[in-house]
């Protein structure tokens, strides 16, 4: 199956589908921006409101994390995740660190 084709659901059970469990899988992502961007979110901060330059960081950390996920469920010849979960962290303060993680069942 394609990565793209993956089902992922955060439920453990998926309507009118019986599955085997094949094993955990992860999608690690961390991001970064560029000083000039950090600047400007510098600057931001000042006067507050959203940083939108942080805020795409973490979409594309989160995009990114679930793409990764999807190959690493293909690659074990999964239907779907299961389960499926995120976490995120920051290192240093330009940073962004996303995995999504679940369990990758098959179709029976």
């Amino acid at each position: 199956m394609k990565a793209a084709e993956i089902l992922i659901t955060t439920t453990e059970k998926i309507p009118g589908k019986e599955y085997e469990i094949i094993g955990e899988v992860f999608g690690l992502s961390t991001q970064s921006k560029n000083m000039i961007s950090d600047m400007g979110a510098g600057l931001k901060s000042i006067v507050g409101g959203e940083i939108k330059a942080y805020t795409k960081m973490s979409h594309t950390a989160r995009d990114k994390a679930l793409e990764r996920l999807r190959q690493e469920a293909s690659d074990l010849n999964a239907d779907a995740v299961v389960m499926m979960r995120f976490d995120s962290g920051s290192m240093a303060n330009d940073m962004q660190s996303v995995v999504a993680y679940g369990t990758a069942v098959r179709f029976i």
